[in-house]
């Protein structure tokens, strides 16, 4: 899927890790992630940014859906500053939300399997709507590509996807979403509510896990 040309993506290069002493982290984290790559403020002021573009594109309302669980912290920090953006037309841009839940990975690794918590009903419901989701960050592309080929069987009118991050990994399958955050190196990353085993919610800044954390915390 082609970038927006005005969308341009910030780019977290693989030399770009701060040291963990020049920020604030939980102690009970010190020796389970490896190097900070984007600290709290720099992600704050991101989706602020992001905020903006995506008001600007809507004149009607829209259905924000918040993927579970790693994206409620995006999602939150996106809906706040979206409240007081304004579209094209000078206008605050009316909302509702919404959550689903999809799961596709264990430990590190994605399974494969992807499993959508929305009924068939719920998925009804969205015909006609436009539909924003709200994603942590994109791995390989092949998650979003599967619910979105389920989302395209529901007659919606629109659907687009934000996410926070997006992957550097030569598995990516191709898939790059409408509206993105961060591109970031090929490590397994956590922080910001994005987890390892449902770990690492807690921390506020978006850190690379050390190989001590994947064993502390392994299934």
């Amino acid at each position: 899927m082609p970038m927006n040309p005005d969308q341009w993506i910030d780019v977290v290069e693989d030399r770009f890790k701060y040291r963990l002493d020049h920020f604030v982290i939980p102690e009970h984290y010190s020796e389970d992630v490896e190097s900070i790559l984007i600290p709290h403020g720099l992600i704050m002021d991101r989706i602020a940014k992001l905020a903006q573009l995506i008001a600007s594109e809507y004149d009607e309302r829209v259905v924000v859906c918040c993927v579970l669980k790693g994206g409620h912290q995006f999602f939150s920090d996106l809906i706040r500053y979206m409240k007081k953006a304004l579209n094209k037309q000078g206008k605050t841009v009316p909302m509702t939300l919404d959550f689903i839940r999809v799961k596709s990975y264990e430990n590190d690794r994605s399974t494969g399997t992807v499993h959508i918590s929305m009924s068939d009903k719920e998925l009804r419901d969205l015909k006609g709507k436009n539909l924003l989701l709200v994603e942590d960050i994109i791995d390989t592309g092949n998650t979003m590509k599967r619910l979105l080929e389920t989302l395209a069987q529901y007659e919606l009118k629109s659907i687009k996807v934000a996410s926070l991050l997006l992957k550097k990994t030569p598995l990516s399958c191709g898939y790059v979403p409408d509206y993105v955050g961060f591109a970031v190196p090929d490590l397994f990353v956590v922080g910001y509510c994005l987890d390892y085993n449902d770990i690492f919610r807690d921390l506020d800044h978006i850190c690379a896990i050390s190989d001590t954390g994947k064993t502390k915390y392994a299934m």
